[in-house]
């Protein structure tokens, strides 16, 4: 399998296969990072969190390059974030070959440059993935390969923002819904009172949306 990856097995027995739960982490971070929320996710889930393919200096990962100019204006490598939105579709196919797992059945959980991503391979791949939990990202649309005839009425999409974040404008990640809007895929945005991070009370919340489904 091509990416380095930890799991978590199910400790719920499911009627049919199990199905995945895909943990991406942000810029910086590790396979580590998310998987701090496993033992609170659902039982019945096979969690794995997947590790970032590019090692960064002193230390972290990314899925792909940021860069910034001399008056500080942020860019991404678009074509690097491609390359990467590729690589989770196929760890994904991987993965439940591996694992045995339920391929109608995959959520994807990001923070973040995962959560950016997790869109990406979502809209992009539709027939691979179920559900999206993005956490404090947005659509970055240079990065979509929409589909000539799509069918996303299928995917449930959370997502949620924090309004101070100094990272991310919270304006970015407004513009969400209205996006998913114009594909048939209803979704709304869950704002908490914190920057780059993941609040208490938002954990709990996108918990209860994934029990729901």
């Amino acid at each position: 399998m091509q990416l380095e990856h930890i799991i978590q097995e199910p400790t719920k027995l499911n009627e049919g296969k199990t199905p995945l739960l895909l943990l991406l982490h942000g810029y910086g971070s590790n396979e580590e990072d998310l998987f701090s929320f496993a033992p609170e996710l659902p039982e019945s889930f096979f969690i794995i969190s997947a590790k970032a393919p590019i090692e960064m200096q002193p230390y972290g990962n990314a899925w792909y390059h940021i860069s910034i100019d001399p008056d500080g204006v942020k860019s991404s490598d678009n074509e690097g974030a491609k390359v990467a939105r590729d690589m989770i579709a196929t760890f994904i196919d991987e993965a439940v070959k591996e694992y045995d797992l339920d391929p109608y059945n995959v959520t994807l959980l990001g923070f973040s440059q995962g959560t950016i991503l997790s869109y990406a391979v979502a809209l992009t791949y539709p027939e691979k993935v179920k559900n999206v939990i993005g956490l404090s990202g947005y659509i970055n649309e240079d990065i979509i390969d929409l589909k000539s005839n799509p069918s996303y009425t299928h995917l449930n999409i959370y997502n949620s923002h924090g309004t101070v974040d100094q990272v991310i404008p919270l304006e970015a990640a407004q513009k969400t819904p209205g996006y998913l809007e114009k594909l048939g895929i209803s979704s709304s945005l869950s704002t908490f009172p914190v920057g780059h991070g993941v609040h208490p009370t938002n954990f709990y919340e996108f918990k209860e949306w994934l029990l729901a489904l």
